[in-house]
């Protein structure tokens, strides 16, 4: 088949693309490169350098496309916060052009990469999709944004969508750089330069860690099964960690900061993915951070 990956230079897209060239698809990539990195590009997928805020740009390659799915998004709660119109304009406008761009083209099926940041914070774990979601930041607003506008081109336009909320991925190409790098990835770096893990608050809000490689299998899953409509699904292993414990884990000297804006847990029921589209997350936290550390010379 043919299939389009937009945002397939960055962290997760790039092990997606993986993935399906290992299959025997042909892979398209869109991806201005501000978060992706040339070197996640498998050789064998085509690039296009182009940004998703620009439909007439990129409405061309969505032609003779089968499946799309859209990872692009400027990621991170914090940067959401300090920058609220600079990430609405690639989650939100971004993901209607693609939206408007598959639609056109006849794609079969998007499959749009949500967030489990929609939740927000909820009195009752683990959080199952029937819940309403209640944002805390721009970020996860807009990403739930993305969500109403696939149900709505399911719905308005016949255009198939699934979209998958994921919990807190990590896993090789992690992005290491900036404030706003993701836990695992920054407790690493951090050891490698010999410096102290750096925890905000207390440590012991916790996240649902999902490895990478189960995720590209959830998406995988979405597009080969009868699901459509806007369909919600939850992609997170089912098991939560504190961040002390992460850093723990890694093993070295912690440092507390400044608590910030974020919810204090976060665990997702899986049951629904298990139950539709047969996915069950496969990498333990322990495995997976014992390979990142492996990678990284740790151990």
């Amino acid at each position: 088949m043919k299939i389009l990956v937009v945002g397939g230079a960055g962290f997760i897209g790039s092990h997606l693309v993986d993935a399906l060239i290992e299959r025997g698809d042909e892979v398209e990539i869109i991806d201005n490169l501000s978060g992706g990195k040339i070197e996640n590009i498998n050789p064998k997928a085509t690039l296009h350098q182009k940004d998703i805020c620009n439909l007439n740009d990129i409405a061309p390659i969505f032609v003779g496309v089968d499946y799309v799915f859209h990872l692009a998004a400027l990621p991170r709660v914090p940067y959401s916060i300090e920058h609220p119109i600079e990430t609405n304009e690639t989650n939100v406008i971004g993901t209607l052009n693609v939206l408007v761009a598959s639609r056109d083209a006849g794609v079969k099926k998007v499959i749009y990469s949500a967030s489990s940041s929609a939740y927000g914070d909820q009195p009752i774990m683990p959080l199952q999709e029937d819940m309403a979601p209640h944002p805390k930041s721009p970020y996860g607003l807009q990403k739930y944004i993305g969500e109403l506008y696939s149900r709505v081109f399911s719905e308005v336009y016949g255009l198939p969508t699934v979209c998958l909320r994921y919990f807190n991925v990590y896993g090789p190409r992690y992005n290491a750089e900036g404030a706003y790098a993701l836990v695992i990835g920054k407790f690493i770096e951090q050891r490698k330069r010999g410096e102290d893990m750096t925890i905000t608050g207390d440590g012991l809000q916790s996240r649902d860690f999902t490895h990478v490689r189960d995720v590209v299998r959830a998406n995988i899953l979405a597009m080969e099964k009868e699901v459509s409509g806007g369909e919600v699904f939850n992609i997170g292993a089912g098991h939560n960690v504190t961040i002390k414990a992460i850093a723990e884990m890694i093993g070295g000297p912690i440092q507390f900061v400044e608590a910030r804006l974020e919810p204090k847990a976060s665990l997702a029921d899986n049951s629904k993915a298990r139950n539709i589209l047969g996915w069950i997350p496969e990498v333990n936290i322990e495995e997976g951070v014992g390979e990142l550390k492996k990678i990284a010379g740790l151990i």
